[in-house]
């Protein structure tokens, strides 16, 4: 299988290169040049397959031509060492917990799939490759978990300073090895800039080998398509429409449901639920898009003003705004609201969430508020509640028990090296760095 740039200037690649580029030349993103389409037989088997037999189903489909089964196999096997959990609230309201990985966010599908798969790619060669990384929260922490230890692979992380909670700074800068952390004096926005300078700057290229574990990269969507396709199989015998809302910040999240349709897994609506950085929201009402800075949230891995994958997502639909309006709604909410939700759900169903699927059960009840037919609503739950306990507790009125994945961390002495916003200042680190 090809893969093809966004900007639709660069020539359509393999997969090793557009794994490992992680960008193409034109400031595009990578696709697929075909979303294959998946056996029948295969969907059909959904609700009796394990996550990990999905995974590799889904991943072979995309995969099997440029790696072997046997390879494709092991590399499930190692990253997809967790699961999932589907729990139903109500008759209409279920919620996806995808954050039983190690450091307890959904960001553990891509960037383990992600690390195994270019541990894979890289096997036999001798040139290092660095992993550029902006972060907002949980992608950080992930990445140097996944990455953690991994020959022949830096990682450096860029996160803004004060926009992350304290157990999130712990993960991603007490890694150590051969992850470093960029404590950034700005906010998202500015991180993900200086990566994509990085991977525009062609002398720094020939120098180094530089690629991206961001959503920007493919190989960090395809492992999160997983999970949709559990959703599926789990809800089949589903009487409405199966809606599911998504907490959206750059948008990879949401690329990768809509790529899961698109191989023919059931799912009939997406909400795209953000907080006050509502770019997108705006986006569909009037179908230009406008970027701006971000603002600080409680939802504070969503805080993203110019999120990268609206490029993948304005592809996907051929830049049709009435196609995409026809599969996906979504709306903003305020922090006020979001806390309002916490305790909300906690109230009804004895059931603690963080910020973020805060946001995504706003933007399920929106939808229901106006839906004219019967719906199946699912959630998608992206981080425990344990990782924001300075948000949530006042709201709830009790003491999150912390789970040992995260205890681990919090003894450790923070190692982070702060960086300006200037982008000469960090090609003068990497430079000196990467020597």
């Amino acid at each position: 299988m090809r893969y093809i740039s966004t900007g639709q200037v660069s020539l359509p690649t393999s997969l090793k290169e557009a794994v490992l580029s992680g960008i193409p030349d034109d400031g595009g993103l990578y696709l697929p040049e075909t979303i294959p389409q998946l056996d029948k037989h295969f969907i059909q088997s959904l609700e009796s397959l394990s996550l990990q037999e999905i995974a590799l189903g889904i991943s072979a489909a995309f995969l099997a031509d440029d790696i072997p089964v046997t390879q494709l196999q092991e590399i499930v096997t190692r990253s997809m060492n967790f699961d999932v959990k589907l729990k139903k609230l109500d008759d209409q309201l279920s919620v996806l917990e995808t954050f039983h990985g190690p450091t307890m966010a959904f960001k553990d599908f891509g960037a383990r799939f992600m690390a195994q798969l270019m541990s894979f790619l890289i096997r036999g060669e001798d040139r290092e490759l660095t992993i550029l990384v902006a972060t907002s929260g949980d992608t950080g922490s992930a990445v140097a978990s996944g990455f953690l230890g991994i020959p022949g692979i830096r990682v450096i992380i860029l996160y803004p300073e004060g926009k992350v909670s304290p157990s999130q700074e712990k993960q991603l800068t007490t890694q150590g090895q051969n992850i470093t952390a960029l404590e950034v004096a700005g906010n998202f926005d500015d991180c993900q800039r200086q990566v994509k300078r990085a991977f525009a700057d062609s002398e720094l290229r020939q120098v180094h080998r530089l690629s991206s574990a961001n959503s920007i990269n493919f190989a960090r969507l395809l492992p999160q398509s997983f999970y949709y396709a559990y959703i599926a199989g789990k809800l089949m015998s589903k009487k409405g429409d199966l809606v599911v809302s998504v907490p959206s910040g750059n948008f990879g999240n949401l690329t990768a449901g809509l790529m899961a349709k698109r191989m023919g897994i059931p799912l009939d609506h997406f909400i795209a639920s953000t907080n006050r950085n509502d770019v997108f929201p705006k986006f569909l009402q009037s179908g230009e898009f406008f970027p701006r800075p971000s603002d600080q949230t409680l939802s504070n891995a969503m805080d993203v003003g110019d999120p990268s994958n609206l490029a993948r997502i304005r592809y996907l639909f051929k830049d049709d705004i009435q196609a995409i309006r026809t599969e996906i709604s979504s709306w903003s909410f305020d922090d006020e609201q979001t806390r309002e939700k916490i305790a909300v759900i906690f109230e009804r169903f004895n059931y603690i969430i963080d910020p973020h699927t805060s946001v995504g059960f706003l933007g399920l009840n929106q939808y229901l508020e106006t839906a004219k037919k019967e719906v199946e609503g699912v959630v998608i739950s992206t981080a425990h509640p344990a990782k924001f306990p300075e948000s949530v507790e006042p709201i709830i009125g009790e003491s999150i028990p912390v789970p040992p994945q995260l205890a681990q961390y919090l003894e450790r002495e923070k190692q982070a090296t702060h960086m300006s916003i200037d982008y000469e200042d960090f090609r003068q680190f990497l430079t000196d760095t990467l020597g």
